[in-house]
C-alpha cells in the first residue's frame, strides 16, 4: 500500500547489541538490538512493537520527523534482530519494562514519548505504570490491555468475523485438541523440530496477518509469513498468552491513576477486528489526559491509510506541546 503519508526512508545514526541477561539456568544470554534515528539532539522517542514477539522494521521510523525527533527503537527480547530468537525463558513483562530502563540510562535519556500499537501499548502502558516519572507521554494504537477476554477473542471470536481465515488456523490442529487451541499450538511452536514450530508459526502468524486489515493485504500477510518474524510473533505471543501477559491480577486499568498527569493520543480503528475498540474506549475513560481518536475506516494494522496519517498526527501534536510537555 503506498506510504506517502509518512516520512522518508531514513537509517539509522547509531545501532548496537546489549547484553541484558542469562535466559535461565544455563540458557543463552538475551541481547537486545537497539538503533537510534533523526536527530541526536532531538525530543527523545521511544518505540514499541507489537506482538509480542513481531519485532521492528524499517517502516516504523517513518512515523517521526527526523529533523525534530530521536527515535530509539529496539527489539524485545527474543523478537526480531534481538538474540535467541524465539527464546522463552527469562521473557515476561516485568524483564521487558527492565529492559527499557536498561536501555534508558545506557543511552543517557530522562524522559521520553512513549509510542506503541497492539501489544506495544501495552506494554507502553506497563512501563508507564511502573516508571511516570519517566514518560513525557503516550501515543497508543490498537489499544490491547493483555484481559483474557480479548485474549479469547482472538482466539475463537474471531471466527465470527473470519471464519474461513479462522478455520485454516483451527485445522492446523486435529480435532481433538481444537477446544483448546492456545495449548495445541503452544506445544507445536516450542517443539525442537523446525518443521513443526515453523509450520505452526506460520499458521498463526498468517491467521493474525488475515484479520489486522480492512481490507485484504497480501502485502500484510506476507510481512506476518516470513519464517524469522513469524517464529518470534507466534511462539512468544502464544507464550504471554498463556502466562495472563505477565501482568498484574488487577490488570492495567487499576492503576491509571499512576499515569493521571501523562498526556496521551489513542488512535483506533473502528473496525479493528484484533484488538476492538473496546478497550480503547475503556482506557480513555480511564485517562482524564488522553485523546481518543476513532479512525472510521480501518482495522487494526498501523500502515492503514487512516491509522497512519492519524498516528502522525498525533506525533505532530506532542511536538508543538511546550518543551518537557
Amino acid at each position: 500500500m503506498p506510504r506517502g503519508d509518512l516520512f522518508p526512508d531514513i537509517a539509522p545514526y547509531e545501532t548496537g547489541l546489549l547484553p541484558l541477561s542469562h535466559s535461565g539456568a544455563g540458557g543463552p544470554a538475551h541481547v537486545m538490538y537497539w538503533e537510534q534515528v533523526g536527530n541526536p539532539r532531538g525530543q527523545p522517542v521511544l518505540f514499541l512493537h507489537g506482538g509480542p514477539g513481531a519485532g521492528a522494521g524499517a517502516v516504523h521510523r517513518r512515523f517521526f520527523d527526523p529533523l525534530h525527533w530521536r527515535v530509539v527503537i529496539f527489539d524485545q527480547r527474543g523478537a526480531g534482530r534481538s538474540r535467541p530468537l524465539g527464546e522463552l525463558r527469562d521473557n515476561s513483562t516485568p524483564k521487558l519494562v527492565e529492559d527499557i530502563e536498561t536501555l534508558r540510562r545506557f543511552l543517557g535519556i530522562d524522559r521520553w514519548l512513549l509510542f506503541g500499537g497492539s501489544w506495544g501499548s501495552t506494554l507502553a502502558l506497563a512501563y508507564a505504570q511502573a516508571h511516570p516519572d519517566r514518560v513525557a507521554g503516550c501515543v497508543l494504537r490498537g489499544v490491547f490491555l493483555g484481559r483474557q477476554d480479548e485474549v479469547e477473542w482472538f482466539l475463537y471470536g474471531l471466527r465470527r468475523v473470519f471464519p474461513d481465515a479462522w478455520a485454516s488456523f483451527a485445522e492446523h490442529v486435529p480435532p481433538e485438541e481444537r477446544g483448546d487451541l492456545l495449548t495445541a499450538y503452544l506445544r507445536r511452536l516450542t517443539h525442537p523440530d523446525p518443521a513443526i514450530h515453523l509450520a505452526a508459526a506460520r499458521s498463526w502468524s498468517n491467521y493474525e496477518g488475515l484479520c489486522s486489515t480492512l481490507l485484504p493485504s497480501p502485502e500484510t500477510v506476507a510481512s506476518f509469513a516470513q519464517d524469522r518474524s513469524a517464529l518470534g510473533l507466534a511462539r512468544i505471543e502464544a507464550h504471554y498468552f498463556a502466562h495472563d501477559l505477565f501482568l498484574p491480577p488487577e490488570g492495567l486499568l487499576a492503576r491509571m491513576d499512576r499515569l493521571a498527569h501523562v498526556p496521551a493520543e489513542i488512535v483506533q480503528g473502528r473496525y479493528d477486528m484484533v484488538c476492538p475498540p473496546t478497550s480503547a474506549f475503556e482506557l480513555a475513560e480511564a485517562w482524564p489526559m488522553a485523546r481518543l481518536t476513532v479512525v472510521p475506516d480501518a482495522g487494526h494494522s498501523a500502515l492503514e491509510p487512516g491509522v497512519r496519517t492519524a498516528l502522525v498526527s498525533a506525533v505532530e501534536r506532542f511536538r508543538r506541546r511546550p518543551p518537557g510537555f
